[in-house]
């Protein structure tokens, strides 16, 4: 089953307009599990929930994942965990395709209550993309079906505590929110000064605020957020290293590959290169 950017369009219409309505994807069927498989043009889905827990696959392009307490990356090959129940909002960029499976609340019974970004395994993924001959909507499983999702659900289970830090974090204070706002979208020349004059207080007050509101300085924020933002631009096919490098803020590509290989565990290059050939 594909969803389209059109027919999402329409949830993200309706989710608009019912900020805390929970989607019914199994559309009043009783599959203990499902799949979809979305191809489409950028589009923002809007605030819903499900009532099924979901684990998304990024084949290729880039998924954002944005709960109330915190803004989520999904690169390709990544996946992301959204239990059922979660208020969330998703921002499909240009050209991405994804794989969605669905589980039934009783297959995994400690899901958690936030969603997550996975390093899931080869397994995982090669199920997942099995898991499209079943679509969610259903109306009912089958003993193959149903054993196939249990098995992949224990599967999932055990991937939840392997979280890869992909995620920023978000903040109820309307000065630290803007001022996260304003870096996301300055990350090629921001600095402190700039963003603390953008929302109307000192330096030391941005600091103490950052400090305060989320545990971490604005310095360490802002390098998260050039690391996420180059991950996705990465997974461009025709984005180089350097022009990464300088879209998100640094003056040497020397410079950038430390940062990024310290933050990833790879190489700007080699993570470049991982992605496009697990894209084949």
């Amino acid at each position: 089953m594909t969803v389209s950017a059109s027919s999402d369009r329409i949830l993200s219409e309706s989710a608009k307009v019912h900020a805390s309505r929970v989607i019914d994807l199994r559309r009043g069927g009783h599959a203990l599990g499902g799949s979809y498989l979305y191809e489409g043009d950028a589009l923002i889905t809007g605030w819903h929930s499900h009532d099924v827990h979901q684990i998304e696959y990024a084949l290729h392009g880039v998924v954002e994942v944005q709960t109330r307490s915190a803004h989520y990356l999904l690169p390709p090959q990544q996946a992301a965990w959204i239990p059922a129940g979660l208020a969330h909002q998703a921002v499909m960029n240009p050209d991405v395709k994804t794989v969605a499976v669905m589980f039934d609340r009783t297959l995994i019974p400690d899901a958690g209550d936030r969603a997550r970004i996975l390093a899931v395994s080869p397994l995982i993924r090669e199920m997942m993309i099995y898991a499209l001959r079943w679509h969610i909507e259903r109306a009912r499983g089958d003993e193959t079906s149903d054993g196939f999702f249990r098995t992949l659900a224990a599967l999932v289970t055990e991937a939840l505590d392997h979280e890869a830090p992909l995620s920023l974090p978000t903040s109820d204070n309307p000065i630290v929110a803007a001022a996260m706002d304003y870096t996301k979208n300055h990350l090629g020349t921001v600095t402190c000064e700039e963003v603390s004059r953008a929302v109307s207080v000192s330096e030391r007050t941005l600091r103490r605020l950052f400090a305060d509101s989320l545990g971490l300085p604005w310095r360490t924020y802002l390098l998260n957020a050039r690391m996420l933002r180059a991950m996705a631009l990465l997974a461009a096919p025709s984005q180089s290293v350097q022009e990464t490098a300088t879209a998100v803020g640094f003056d040497s590509v020397s410079s950038f590959t430390r940062a990024f290989a310290q933050f990833c565990g790879e190489t700007p290059s080699s993570y470049r290169k991982r992605v496009a050939d697990d894209a084949d």
